[in-house]
């Protein structure tokens, strides 16, 4: 049906089975500032202000690793057999 929602097509997903698709398998790359890095590593030493990083983070939103270059947080994911999905 051409005005159908997407409520109304059976295909949402909520965030919890959206979460665990993959398996523990799946990861995303997500920049974040070093500012923001306690909102997603709570653990993480306070860091200079202005930094770009790259956290890598499970489908769920778990931190897996934090790092100064993408480069360095895609082969973490492929050491661990992780298959990175684009975000938007």
């Amino acid at each position: 049906m051409l005005n159908e929602t997407k409520e109304d097509s059976g295909l949402l997903l909520t965030n919890e089975q959206l979460a665990s698709l993959g398996g523990g398998r799946v990861a995303y790359l997500k920049p974040i500032l070093s500012e923001d890095v306690r909102k997603v590593f709570p653990a993480a030493p306070q860091l200079q202000p202005g930094l770009q990083l790259f956290a890598l983070l499970a489908a769920d939103g778990t931190p897996i690793v934090l790092t100064d270059s993408r480069d360095a947080a895609v082969a973490n994911a492929l050491e661990h057999e992780l298959e990175m999905v684009s975000v938007h």
